[in-house]
């Protein structure tokens, strides 16, 4: 998703960038990746969430997580003003309703607070974290303005245990600079502290299982990236841990699953590849033949305790949900970001 500097431009003309065309790629006809990596995992249309746009309308669904009560959050990035900008979708009986929208907000990833139970979001648009209560109401902006003397493009966030936020900051993905950071902010929202910069846009945002380090996607480089943290919301080193083979497609969201395995979205490519903790590529899930009009993957949702996943899907033919089945149960990490 390569989007201009926020400051250069109005929130409209960021929608306009925030949704780049790409190419769909299905697998070969033995059910093998044509890249020869892994199996197939072939992902089956669930439901269509957002009719295909106008000629000059948008399409970019995103951060899919589960509410206590088993509901899907959705988030519709480019939504105008009066149209749903997150939506809940019942899973059972395959209908959705709009749970908030607002006249100025450019939502990007949603996920809920493990200290508080509020939904969160970020706004790419204005540089904010805002949060809802999880049925949409008493809309907070619960962190903006800069940090460190350079304003945000906040993309994804993960929680830690205690419920301090983790943030993707996208900055430097109009011009290919490696200015992007990863973001702390304490579940006050009053501290915040840059814990990694020079990164090449970054995207996804995931801990491992075990809250020993995040996973974290670079969208301009292709690469996913590894940051060990430390105690006290501290940090060791940083490495590059997997080269992404995307060809015109992009690193784009990010899950891991209660085994471990990292889920990369693509964005430009209307696929997820799935990979070990230890960089081997494990599987790559794709839309049959005959899904046109699809272009992009950009994140997944696990259900919790299961392994039935929810793949948010975008592009000319409008905005689907598609489902197949994980390698792993779902856990907070594969829910949300």
């Amino acid at each position: 998703m390569r989007r201009p500097r926020i400051r250069s431009l109005t929130a409209s003309a960021t929608l306009a960038v925030l949704v780049l065309t790409g190419c769909s790629t299905g697998g070969g006809d033995d059910g093998t990746p044509r890249n020869g990596v892994g199996p197939t995992i072939a992902a089956q249309e669930f439901m269509r969430l957002k009719t295909a746009p106008d000629k000059n309308g948008m399409t970019l669904l995103e951060g899919p997580a589960f509410d206590e009560d088993g509901g899907l959050i959705v988030v519709d990035v480019p939504a105008p003003a009066g149209k749903p900008k997150v939506m809940r979708v019942d899973i059972e009986q395959k209908t959705s309703h709009s749970l908030f929208t607002d006249d100025r907000g450019a939502y990007t990833s949603a996920q809920f607070s493990p200290y508080d139970g509020r939904l969160y979001l970020t706004d790419f648009a204005h540089g904010e974290i805002v949060s809802l209560a999880p049925g949409g109401t008493d809309r907070r902006t619960f962190f903006t303005g800069p940090v460190d003397g350079a304003g945000m493009q906040p993309d994804d966030i993960a929680f830690d245990q205690a419920g301090n936020l983790y943030i993707s900051d996208s900055r430097g993905l109009s011009d290919g600079a490696a200015i992007g950071r990863v973001v702390r902010i304490d579940r006050s929202g009053k501290n915040a502290t840059v814990l990694a910069d020079g990164l090449a846009a970054p995207n996804g945002i995931s801990f491992d299982p075990d809250y020993r380090g995040l996973w974290i996607s670079e969208l301009i480089e292709n690469r996913i990236s590894y940051l060990h943290l430390g105690e006290k919301g501290g940090t060791g080193p940083r490495h590059t841990a997997i080269r992404v083979d995307g060809g015109i497609a992009q690193t784009d969201s990010i899950a891991v699953d209660a085994a471990g395995n990292l889920y990369q979205a693509m964005h430009g490519r209307a696929a997820m590849f799935v990979y070990s903790p230890s960089g081997e590529r494990l599987a790559t899930v794709e839309l049959p033949d005959g899904a046109d009009g699809l272009e992009s993957a950009t994140n997944v949702a696990i259900t919790p305790g299961a392994t039935t996943a929810y793949l948010t899907v975008s592009g000319p033919a409008g905005g689907y949900l598609y489902t197949f089945e994980a390698l792993a149960e779902g856990i907070r990490q594969s829910n949300g970001g």
